[in-house]
């Protein structure tokens, strides 16, 4: 890939209304990222944007400036390099940023995640379980927060760990994380989809989630509230096809009813290692998952009216695709060129698993 085509594909990445599911769509109907670009704002018109306006260039061109100073790398989904696993996700993130190896994030890998406000119990159960999965050949993957992500990053320094970050792979958050983060880069990996240079807002924490749990081939929840960030990366997990373990803890600690009700609704109870590397015996190898497949897009001109007719379908109630073409009769490479240009118009959003939505 030339200097040329990675400079159009994170432009077409940072583009208004590219999500990973576009991003996937416009590659593979157009082919490059450079030919992509250039049929962005028409389709963009088609769909009934009144008009489009793509990144500005310097701000790109800056992105990539700024990570070549931290000394970091972009890669790109589909490149040699591109985690394994991370490209078996639906849809996978059309790029990383990565500071430190490249290397360990094709290595073995398990997500340990839970509570900022930790116990002491559950740090340090989460620092022995990250110490023993690294002794026993696993990359320790979580988010650099406080408490047990803090702790599973401690315990697996000597083995080797992956920080995923909701901001640039300079946001270093907590700040009292930025010893943390330095042993991480000698030690690991820190990556994020975010721009370089980016702060993480609320939105960003669902795309970092789920990293963490496409990097992995399990995910760990060590104490969580019912209501909590670490659920959502064990939904996530388990949507992407990966083992959900949880840590069970005290009825009367608010901060084990989450983990206490993923096993009640099955999860793998883990109180060791052990439980880790024995369901790893027992269970299916995740170890390289076949992608999904795309769904066809027609290259020609969808005629307006079919276009119209697929957004008078949509609500704000996701519909699979599949529902979405019978109820058209339109036939499924129609019905996805006409989605990719509603979505670029802002009329339609483009949703995992085939689903689809108004936007």
């Amino acid at each position: 890939m030339d200097g040329r085509e990675r400079l159009a594909r994170l432009t077409l990445a940072r583009a208004d209304r590219v999500g990973p599911v576009a991003f996937r769509q416009l590659i593979g109907r157009f082919g490059s990222g450079v030919a992509a670009l250039d049929a962005l704002p028409q389709l963009a018109r088609r769909g009934g944007a009144a008009a489009y306006a793509l990144p500005d260039p310097r701000r790109v061109e800056a992105e990539l400036a700024a990570g070549e100073r931290l000394g970091a790398r972009l890669l790109f989904h589909g490149e040699s390099d591109w985690p394994p696993l991370l490209a078996a996700v639906d849809p996978p993130p059309p790029l990383l940023w990565v500071r430190g190896s490249v290397e360990i994030l094709s290595r073995p890998s398990l997500a340990i995640v839970g509570a900022r406000v930790a116990s002491a119990a559950g740090q340090r159960i989460a620092r022995g379980l990250a110490q023993q999965l690294g002794q026993a050949g696993h990359v320790v993957v979580s988010g650099l927060a406080r408490g047990i992500d803090g702790a599973a990053h401690q315990g697996a320094l000597a083995t080797g760990t992956v920080a995923v970050l909701a901001g640039g792979v300079d946001d270093i958050y907590p700040p009292e994380h930025a010893d943390l983060y330095a042993r991480i880069l000698e030690q690991g990996a820190v990556v994020s989809e975010s721009p370089v240079g980016a702060r993480a807002t609320a939105k960003d924490f669902p795309r970092r989630n789920r990293i963490i749990s496409g990097l992995s081939r399990g995910v760990i929840v060590v104490e969580a509230e019912m209501r909590s960030g670490s659920l959502i990366t064990a939904r996530l997990a388990a949507e992407q096809g990966r083992d959900v373990f949880a840590v069970p803890g005290s009825p009367l600690d608010p901060r084990a009813r989450g983990c206490n009700d993923l096993i009640r609704n099955g999860a793998i109870l883990c109180e060791g290692v052990d439980d880790v590397t024995r369901a790893f015996e027992t269970l299916r190898s995740l170890s390289e998952p076949p992608p999904t497949a795309d769904w066809p897009i027609d290259a020609g001109d969808i005629a307006p009216d079919v276009i119209e007719r697929i957004a008078a379908l949509l609500s704000p109630t996701p519909v699979s695709r599949d529902e979405l073409a019978r109820a058209a009769g339109v036939p499924a490479g129609q019905l996805a060129a006409a989605l990719l240009e509603l979505s670029l118009a802002g009329r339609a959003d483009l949703l995992p698993g085939d689903q689809v939505c108004s936007a």
